[in-house]
């Protein structure tokens, strides 16, 4: 990794978590229409991904989605107005957290239904193949959705016509509040790769070097026409499942466990241990992104709200 991957996948997961901090806050001091599902502590698996991706190629994306749209290289201030419903968000107001999309880099979209990115991921990759093109599309989704018929379905078809696809399982252990060990007598989602006769790998997902060595073997292989594969980020996220929710279903010592290993910090650490990166450009990095996010606020307060009646102007049947 050369420096200035390095120093762009950092920025790319302090911006993620900036956002995530920042939005939390104003959920908490004012008045916000819909939910938020937020990613604390999984940044570096969408930072890591879509440092190997070009505009021309395309992700699909989760409830939990701001991180991997931000990471494709969506603008921060359409988000963050999307969020507060307006007309100068990326979908006009009209979609919300969990309804994120800008098709012109490649953003399919977010999705609120569990595991429903995954076959539109497929479709894509098959316009990919069929033009011809060397794009790939990568499917992210979480441990939940692995059991879902829409996984099984997507990785079959897949398999069968070889399509340019990477699907990354964000496994943060628990599917809202039930532990994945409790509901798949695998341990690693990754084994499921072998039933459809394709590579599934396991990554560090609290690791950005391992999750960009990892993603990058696998999305060269789906751009070189190669065929899919499934990895596994093993992560955790720091907040409840959706807005306030308070995740009882786990101790304090277990969120702590994780929080030793946050992404952030050891990527930092490794940056400066190895001398990729000084203190002081790091901080530079960090600096950066709170005044990004802030301006992104700003944005959104003074952009003109979202009437009902806006939703009759994008019906399309």
């Amino acid at each position: 990794m050369d420096k200035k991957t390095a120093s762009s996948i950092f920025e790319t997961m302090v911006l993620i978590r900036e956002f995530e901090e920042m939005l939390y806050y104003i959920f908490s001091t004012q008045k916000m229409p819909g939910s938020m599902h937020q990613c604390d502590g999984q940044e570096a698996v969408a930072s890591a991904v879509c440092a190997h991706l070009n505009d021309g190629d395309f992700i699909t994306s989760t409830h939990r989605g701001h991180g991997h749209c931000i990471a494709k290289g969506m603008n921060i201030s359409a988000i963050m107005a999307e969020i507060f419903a307006k007309r100068t968000g990326c979908c006009k107001g009209m979609g919300g957290s969990m309804h994120i999309s800008d098709i012109s880099i490649g953003v399919i979209g977010a999705n609120g239904i569990v595991g429903a990115g995954i076959p539109i991921a497929v479709g894509a990759a098959l316009a990919c193949q069929y033009r011809n093109t060397n794009f790939v599309v990568v499917s992210f989704f979480g441990d939940g959705a692995s059991n879902e018929g829409a996984f099984h379905e997507g990785l079959n078809l897949a398999a069968v016509w070889k399509l340019p696809v990477v699907f990354v399982c964000e496994n943060n252990l628990y599917g809202y509040t039930t532990p994945f060990d409790s509901v798949s007598t695998v341990k690693d989602i990754a084994q499921r790769a072998c039933a459809y006769d394709i590579e599934g790998v396991v990554a560090d997902g609290m690791d950005a070097y391992d999750v960009f060595q990892k993603a990058g073997m696998l999305i060269q292989k789906a751009r070189q026409g190669g065929g899919p594969s499934l990895l596994e980020c093993k992560t955790y996220r720091y907040k409840g499942h959706s807005r306030f929710e308070q995740p009882t279903y786990r101790t304090a010592e277990e969120l702590e466990e994780w929080k030793r290993r946050d992404p952030i910090a050891l990527f930092r650490d490794r940056l400066l241990s190895d001398g990729t990166c000084s203190e002081a450009e790091l901080e530079s990095i960090t600096k950066k992104s709170k005044q990004i996010l802030e301006e992104a606020v700003a944005f959104a307060q003074s952009s003109p709200d979202a009437p009902a009646d806006d939703y009759k102007k994008y019906i399309f049947a």
